[in-house]
C-alpha cells in the first residue's frame, strides 16, 4: 500500500487496516517459524506498511495538535 493510498483513508480506515496489517503479519511470522512461508518478501513489505500507516497518523496527530 502506498502513502498516497493511506493518505486518502480516514483516521479510523487507517487503524482498521493496521490491525488487520498487523493479525496477517503475526500469521506470517508464525508460518516463517514453523517453516512454511512461501513468500518471505511479504513479510518485508507488511513491515513498511505498517510504518507508514504509523507516520500517517502521527502525522495527523501533529497537525491536530498545531492547531489547537
Amino acid at each position: 500500500m502506498k502513502v498516497k493510498e493511506i493518505r486518502e483513508l480516514s483516521t479510523e480506515e487507517i487503524n482498521a487496516k493496521l490491525v488487520e496489517t498487523k493479525k496477517e503479519l503475526f500469521n506470517l511470522r508464525f508460518q516463517q517459524a514453523t517453516g512454511n512461508l512461501e513468500k518471505p518478501s511479504r513479510l518485508r513489505d507488511l513491515r513498511h506498511t505498517v510504518a507508514r500507516m504509523k507516520t500517517v497518523l502521527k502525522e495527523r496527530e501533529n497537525q491536530e495538535s498545531e492547531a489547537e
